[in-house]
């Protein structure tokens, strides 16, 4: 659901862009963010947990 403001800059979006399926291009564009943001937070096998306020430190 988008609020009135939201729909509005969609709409002038999609017809500067000339973007028929408004439905398919809001799946994509969501369906990229998330998993952009699952690759950037994926660890990695060499890297080192950063420390938090809960963790303890080893020595």
């Amino acid at each position: 659901m988008l609020n009135s403001r939201e729909a509005r800059a969609l709409n002038i979006y999609c017809a500067r862009y000339r973007i028929k399926n408004r439905s398919e291009f809001m799946r994509e564009t969501i369906m990229k963010a998330i998993l952009k943001r699952f690759e950037d937070e994926h660890p990695s096998l060499w890297e080192k947990p950063e420390p938090t306020l809960f963790s303890r430190m080893t020595r």
